[in-house]
């Protein structure tokens, strides 16, 4: 090869690049779009987990929303308090209170507790499972337990034994990700601090309730006639709660015949039950003992009047 090709070579395709780094600066400076450079700061407040909880693509997608005005500065639902005042403090806002949500799996019928209508042998995969005859539970409402939830959950929050769901709160960031791809749609999100949980999510009556799971709400009604706060109602067949008037005081899963409304606090709830069933015991012995001088009073008139005759 000719030497002074090369050099040509190489001044043409130097000359060429130069040429195009100028044309991509001045059009950089033409198009240019400016960047508020308070979302390159919340941004870098905001956590980084790209799960997509608070609605946007991304935390990307959240920091433009907030410094448009568009999504609030407390809305990083994994972030919680200490985020949203550091996003706050950039934006020159009032923080606010963040209260802290996790999400719950409302149903308990497990392998022992529930009836199955028939045994799958298909790939594991809920929205599989669901697809044939509404599922193989005998429950429409129940989890299917295929871990469908378990398998979009980045957190490690989520887990199925013994053929049901369950959450551990500590982990749980409320992305809402396991939400979106339960195919049974029995997935919400309960605050951080409830401790008391309707988990149940059919509206069959009674009878086909106890049907199918022992531990399913039949819509008997004693949770809400017991309730002190009015926290708690039935309505179409199923037992829902209000968060913003629950106590936590347990009077609702200390009556609740299936045990359908789960406890975080099953030993004072016990108590419940015991002192109840003492003061029942206690009740039937004073009828008893009521009664017996009422029985004597008709033995004694009985004989007054045999004396008569």
């Amino acid at each position: 090869m000719n030497a002074q090709n090369v050099i040509y070579a190489i001044i043409i395709l130097g000359l060429l690049g130069l040429f195009l780094g100028v044309l991509l600066a001045f059009a950089d400076k033409v198009f240019a779009v400016d960047m508020d450079p308070r979302v390159v700061n919340v941004l870098d407040a905001l956590p980084g987990a790209n799960c997509g909880a608070c609605g946007f693509p991304g935390c990307a997608g959240m920091a433009n929303a907030i410094v448009a005005g568009d999504a609030p500065v407390n809305g990083c639902a994994i972030g919680g308090q200490e985020v949203a005042e550091k996003v706050a403090e950039i934006m020159g806002q009032a923080a606010g209170d963040v209260e802290k949500q996790v999400a719950v799996v409302r149903c308990q019928g497990d392998c022992d507790k529930s009836k199955n209508k028939y045994e799958y042998n298909g790939l594991v995969d809920c929205r599989l499972i669901g697809d044939y005859a509404r599922g193989s539970k005998g429950c429409a409402s129940g989890c299917l337990g295929g871990g469908t939830c378990v398998s979009v959950c980045e957190f490690d929050a989520i887990h199925v034994n013994n053929g049901i769901a369950s959450v551990d709160k500590e982990k749980c960031v409320a992305c809402k990700k396991c939400i979106d791809i339960c195919p049974k749609n029995i997935i919400g999100l309960m605050p951080y601090k409830q401790q008391t949980e309707v988990k149940c999510s059919t509206h069959d009556p009674g009878k086909v309730v106890r049907t199918n799971c022992s531990i399913g709400c039949i819509a008997c009604g004693l949770c809400e006639k017991n309730c002190p706060k009015d926290a708690i109602h039935v309505e179409d067949n199923l037992a829902s709660i209000d968060y913003s008037k629950c106590i936590n005081c347990g009077i609702c899963a200390s009556k609740c015949p299936t045990g359908a409304i789960f406890v975080e606090y099953p030993e004072r709830v016990e108590k419940m039950k015991e002192k109840e069933k003492q003061k029942k015991l206690q009740a039937a012995e004073e009828k008893k003992a009521a009664a017996k001088p009422a029985e004597k009073e008709k033995v004694v008139a009985a004989d007054d009047n045999s004396k008569v005759q």
